[in-house]
């Protein structure tokens, strides 16, 4: 495979091939994001995108089951495109039975519901959606993009499309000023679109970021420890109506680990929260990473 710059990719795609149809991110100015930065957004060529998968199907002796096009947002690519490269990894990688993507609200709502459709129908199987927030003042203060009435039309979309979502969320991104309207708007996201998957990160303010500048300047004032972050995912939790949606909030920058599934785990989810807050049973902050 050839790979430019650092390849990310979603914790569930960990066995996954992924296969770079975009280089970099085409907004690339979220505040909290440090990924893409050294890279210039660009559609790879669709026979160089080829010419991967079948370096693939002869580097490799397993038979390849899941694809993720990667990089940040892959949905941007014209539908035809996506067609033919979906069409390819079946033709070249048989066993492949889950393709999955980086979708950004934006890409999505350009998609017309038949575009859409025709993507599901082809294999598009999942779309990661970045919400990082439900709430319309932290979308814009850290310039999303996206608004929480886009975003939850994104999400019905790819629904109505048949196209799985996951859609994740960042705990702490509002800061102290927004920790309950960050908290109670994003459930109100989820709990809109009924996902199959949601997720929460916490936040890590990154070095070199515009968001740790404002961090160090006193105009960003961040959740500080593990309490202010439960109080908010306390509030979340309690918001939250996403019958049947699987919850994870497992990732590296997690305080501790939660899973769940929507409605019926949200008391247990709860109760951890409490044990951990009133054990002081925290992954310290050393630990912490993205």
């Amino acid at each position: 495979m050839r790979y430019e710059g650092i390849v990310y990719r979603p914790p569930s795609e960990a066995r996954s091939l992924i296969l770079q149809l975009t280089i970099g991110c085409a907004r690339n100015e979220c505040t909290f994001c440090n990924m893409y930065k050294d890279k210039k957004f660009r559609i790879r060529d669709l026979d160089e995108v080829v010419e991967d998968m079948i370096m693939a199907k002869k580097y490799y002796m397993f038979d390849i089951e899941r694809v993720f096009l990667a990089d940040g947002d892959a949905l941007i690519v014209k539908t035809r495109d996506l067609l033919y490269i979906i069409d390819k990894i079946h033709e070249i990688l048989p066993t492949v039975n889950r393709i999955t993507a980086y979708g950004a609200p934006k890409d999505i709502l350009l998609k017309t519901p038949e575009e859409l459709k025709q993507l599901h129908d082809a294999g598009l199987d999942m779309v990661y959606m970045g919400a990082e927030s439900g709430s319309d003042k932290v979308l814009k203060a850290v310039k999303k993009n996206a608004t929480q009435a886009e975003i939850i039309e994104a999400g019905l979309k790819l629904k109505a499309a048949g196209i799985k979502s996951s859609i994740t969320l960042i705990s702490g991104l509002g800061g102290i000023e927004n920790l309950e309207e960050h908290a109670i708007e994003s459930a109100k996201v989820i709990s809109a679109i009924k996902p199959e998957y949601a997720s929460l990160l916490t936040l890590l303010i990154e070095p070199g970021t515009p968001l740790h500048h404002e961090w160090k300047s006193g105009k960003f004032h961040p959740l500080e420890g593990p309490d202010a972050i439960f109080k908010e995912m306390t509030l979340f939790l309690q918001n939250i109506d996403s019958e049947g949606t699987v919850f994870r909030a497992n990732h590296a920058s997690n305080y501790i680990p939660l899973g769940g599934t929507f409605n019926k785990d949200i008391p247990a989810l709860l109760a951890q929260i409490e044990r951990a807050v009133s054990s002081r049973s925290f992954r310290p902050d050393t630990f912490r990473q993205l």
